[in-house]
């Protein structure tokens, strides 16, 4: 919230001034990592908004916590089509990143922050390649000192174990990463909901992740993904084995295709609408 304050303000104030009603997509209203003024400006910017769309039972507790009686609709993350661009095949994105068409892949994708958890990932790799020949791709960029991480990926083999890809990627990249995956792991501390999920969907690639938050919403437990206990490697290490050992990927991607239509930005935009038309516009700031 204290980044957009400025430009909320800014470009909010003309509108409501003349009665525009305002709705704010809730992501996160509480900073994982906390900061000065983030409450004052996260409960001003709920003050001037008339109706809200959440997608997390943690984040829609939250709302009701900070601004009680809010108007607001529940909505589905929709999936990040963008992303499948089609630069990529399976078999591209593998030879671009130096993995073989059998390599068992599991993929840790953006920014690396201690809430999300690449150490626990790490420390259960070495679990995991006690019982399967998998490789762990790590694309994002360091938020904190990348140190002890290294350490940890040298601890479970290194490379060709371990691969990291430790800078900020673009769009074209980031298909790549997904296409090689056959799984993609969330080990998140906390969260309330992840656009990484919604990546990983719109690419085909299922997902383990923490029930932390409102990550597990997203996941049919078996039919798009897995769900594990936060905070523990040997969890995590066993979910990546079970997703191999038993070939769960192909049913997944399945599973996945039939969430589509539900996380669709039309339907996003559908239920933007319909709160629209229900708000009265109040002018002027609060």
């Amino acid at each position: 919230m204290p980044f957009f304050a400025p430009s909320f303000a800014s470009s909010v104030g003309p509108l409501r001034r003349r009665g525009t009603r305002v709705v704010l997509v809730c992501d996160n209203l509480v900073p994982h990592e906390r900061r000065p003024f983030d409450a004052a400006f996260t409960r001003w910017m709920l003050r001037n908004s008339d109706g809200y769309l959440v997608m997390s039972d943690s984040v829609e507790r939250d709302l009701d916590r900070l601004k009680p009686g809010a108007r607001l609709r529940r909505v589905a993350h929709p999936f990040y089509a963008q992303f499948d661009g089609g630069r990529w095949t399976r078999a591209s994105a593998r030879a671009h990143l130096g993995l073989s068409a059998s390599d068992e892949v599991a993929l840790f994708f953006g920014y690396v922050r201690h809430y999300k958890g690449l150490d626990l990932l790490l420390a259960a790799w070495p679990r995991v390649r006690g019982r399967r020949p998998a490789k762990l791709l790590v694309a994002g960029e360091f938020y904190e000192d990348p140190a002890p991480y290294r350490t940890l990926a040298l601890a479970a083999g290194g490379e060709p174990h371990v691969r990291m890809l430790d800078r900020y990627l673009p769009d074209e990249e980031v298909e790549a990463v997904f296409r090689a995956a056959d799984v993609a792991v969330l080990p998140y501390r906390s969260a309330t909901q992840s656009g990484v999920t919604h990546v990983a969907y719109a690419l085909g690639v299922p997902v383990i992740t923490t029930d932390v938050g409102g990550l597990a919403e997203t996941v049919v437990a078996g039919e798009t993904g897995l769900v594990v206990p936060p905070e523990s490697p040997d969890a995590l290490a066993d979910a990546v084995v079970r997703f191999f050992e038993q070939g769960m990927g192909e049913r997944m991607r399945r599973g996945i295709d039939s969430l589509r239509g539900a996380h669709s930005w039309e339907a996003l935009a559908d239920k933007t609408i319909e709160l629209v038309d229900e708000l009265e516009p109040t002018r002027g700031w609060r």
